[in-house]
């Protein structure tokens, strides 16, 4: 736990990034994340670490500035033409998303590796917390899940062409613009991504921090094509049956569908912002990403009542 009392943001809540008082009207946001290939393209494997790492400084309300690479890739076995495609596809998304890469560090490992680590800045007034959420809220995702189980078919070989063409496409989608939607309207009451502990272990975290009650409408989350199909199948990376294990004792599920609650579990790679906002801007915000042409999904509600994730 921090002590410096210009640390306004920790990881009690496992917020997505820590915030740090620079000045009365400033504060530098930092956050790290890397982690092996979903695809076998280098170049977009690359592009989706950079996509991913990014996504934490906006879900926290802040602009991002700068980044440092983190790179382990097995000395000798993987060829420098693939390395280099790596850097180059983080190096391309870093440049369309304004971010300053100041250089970073490599090491020797068996498994290659690549992430981040991002750089941003905020106004203390303006930080986006996953703790704050209040009851009444509406709840919105801007991106559809799956990408978990879609890509161990790409790896098991059994992904149709058009699911993983779909999957790396939403991977590969910048979460600047739905930060920019919501910030046309003002501060969300709360905001994170879902990335590795899915829709309903980042709920979670938003209920467990705000001491409310989320509740979710199940057939309203957005869904990656085929991705219910391979949930059906029971095709879940272990990572996501250890996320529906964790979340459970705090769930009260009333889903009529068993394959897609264990896909609201599932990992996700760079997926989409988890916002609350009040239920009387419901319609502002909506319009705003509707006239920026960004994807945006009502998918539940905040209510009063015991920390729980509530699944209809």
């Amino acid at each position: 736990m921090a002590t410096d009392q210009r640390v306004l943001v920790g990881n009690e809540t496992h917020d997505d990034a820590g915030v740090f008082l620079l000045k009365p009207d400033l504060a530098l946001v930092q956050t790290v994340d890397f982690f092996t290939p979903v695809v076998d393209d280098a170049e977009v494997f690359g592009r989706i670490a950079a996509t991913n790492a990014l996504s934490d400084i906006w879900a926290m309300g802040a602009e991002p500035l700068t980044a440092l690479n983190l790179l382990a890739v097995p000395a000798g076995k993987l060829d420098p033409a693939s390395v280099g495609a790596m850097l180059r596809g983080g190096a391309e998304v870093l440049r369309e998303a304004g971010v300053a890469l100041l250089g970073g560090h490599s090491i020797d490992d068996p498994e290659p590796k690549m992430g981040y680590a991002v750089t941003g800045l905020v106004h203390p007034a303006h930080v986006w917390r996953n703790s704050t959420a209040r009851p009444g809220d509406r709840l919105y995702l801007t991106k559809p899940i799956g990408t978990g189980v879609v890509i161990k078919a790409i790896k098991d070989g059994i992904a149709a062409a058009e699911v993983a063409q779909a999957t790396q496409a939403a991977m590969l989608t910048l979460n600047r613009a739905a930060y920019e939607a919501i910030r046309s309207w003002g501060d969300p009451t709360a905001c994170t991504d879902v990335t590795g502990f899915g829709l309903l272990g980042h709920a979670w975290e938003m209920a467990e921090g705000a001491g409310v009650t989320i509740e979710i409408e199940s057939g309203a989350v957005p869904l990656l094509p085929g991705a219910l199909e391979l949930a059906r199948s029971d095709r879940f990376p272990a990572g996501s049956r250890r996320n529906l294990e964790y979340v459970l004792p705090h769930l009260e599920d009333r889903c009529p569908d068993r394959a897609l609650l264990a896909l609201m579990a599932d990992a996700v790679t760079a997926g989409g912002l988890l916002f609350t906002i009040p239920e009387a801007a419901s319609s502002a915000v909506e319009a705003a990403f509707a006239g920026r042409q960004v994807p945006l999904y009502p998918i539940g509600r905040v209510r009063s009542g015991p920390p729980r994730v509530v699944v209809r």
